[in-house]
């Protein structure tokens, strides 16, 4: 399909019928909608939607991660017209899928952020709605953990991280990026024997229970290896995948408050993602996308890739449904 018609090819965010199908726009312009989708909240016809969760008062090192998902957002449209490569389905035709936009918080309160965030989510699910979030620092995960749990039940964790984020912290006031994991478990959320962890390369000495693939044994077996563990482990049980942008090494992520050198390059990163497919995925996010630290935009079309094949993912198992 070409561009014919300027009246009606501008900003189809706002001006499209229905939510199905690619947008054929001129990608460097117009409303920056994540993947150009209806930006709405009436998820009434919806099957999937985006969300932002621009929060990033609980990094321990660089802050920026609040930009992310306006950043993300912007690096989709280059995907916009086009079927996502290498799954032989094109989700934007498949399903109806929203930008819901940000959930709206007092920045002067972050400690409100966390029952805030799971209201925010436990009330897209209400409407029969997935959702994928975009970060914000990975703090984030937990509270939407909280609102998936309480519809799904326990759930298997695919989470690609540099860092575990299982360290102890049993004060249920602090909100911190690297102990969700930790916290997940102590509440039940997660089901740490179906659950695992993929490109970590920081010293834990409590798994929690949880498999690891650290980075050095993902470049020694290959994706094709990391893939079958991960469906073993994972199973048929319902799933939440998380990934963190600093999964990715940082010549491919730059722009992260954690970098750690020695992680997954961007090539390994998809064809893992795409050869886990038929897992039961129910929901996911994408975080720690720190723009100000990434002036090339790297990291947020990384960011961006990785939400699509998370949208694939979800839509995998539904097809002809």
């Amino acid at each position: 399909m070409a561009l014919e018609d300027a009246k009606t090819q501008v900003d189809t965010a706002l001006t499209r019928k229905g939510m199905k199908g690619p947008s054929f726009e001129n990608t460097f312009s117009g409303l920056p909608t994540f993947l150009r989708r209806t930006f709405t909240k009436d998820l009434s016809e919806a099957d999937i939607c985006i969300t932002g969760a621009p929060f990033d008062q609980a990094v321990t090192n660089r802050p920026g991660t609040r930009l992310g998902p306006r950043a993300i957002r912007e690096a989709s449209a280059l995907q916009s017209p086009d079927a996502p490569y290498g799954w032989g389905y094109d989700v934007m035709s498949a399903f109806a899928i929203a930008d819901y936009g940000d959930m709206a918080f007092d920045y002067a309160a972050p400690a409100d952020f966390p029952a805030r965030l799971e209201a925010h989510i436990a009330g897209i699910l209400a409407q029969d709605c997935a959702v994928v979030t975009l970060g914000g620092d990975h703090s984030v995960t937990l509270p939407i953990l909280r609102a998936h749990a309480k519809k799904h039940g326990p759930l298997a964790l695919i989470q690609f991280d540099a860092h575990t984020d299982s360290w102890r912290d049993d004060d249920p006031a602090r909100v911190d990026h690297g102990t969700l994991v930790y916290k997940a478990v102590k509440e039940g959320l997660i089901v740490p024997d179906r659950s695992i962890q993929v490109g970590i390369r920081t010293t834990v000495e409590d798994t929690l229970g949880l498999h690891v693939i650290d980075a050095a044994e993902a470049h020694r077996i290959g994706p094709e290896l990391v893939a079958d563990r991960i469906r073993e482990v994972v199973g048929d049980h319902p799933a939440y995948l998380t990934f963190d942008i600093d999964a990715l090494d940082p010549a491919f992520a730059p722009g992260t408050g954690t970098p750690v050198w020695g992680g997954l390059s961007t090539a390994q990163a998809a064809a893992i993602l795409r050869a886990i497919a038929g897992v039961k995925l129910v929901g996911g996010d994408v975080v720690e996308v720190s723009p100000p630290f990434d002036t090339a935009a790297i990291t947020a079309v990384a960011g961006a890739h990785v939400a699509v094949e998370i949208l694939s993912l979800w839509g995998w198992t539904r097809r002809g449904i």
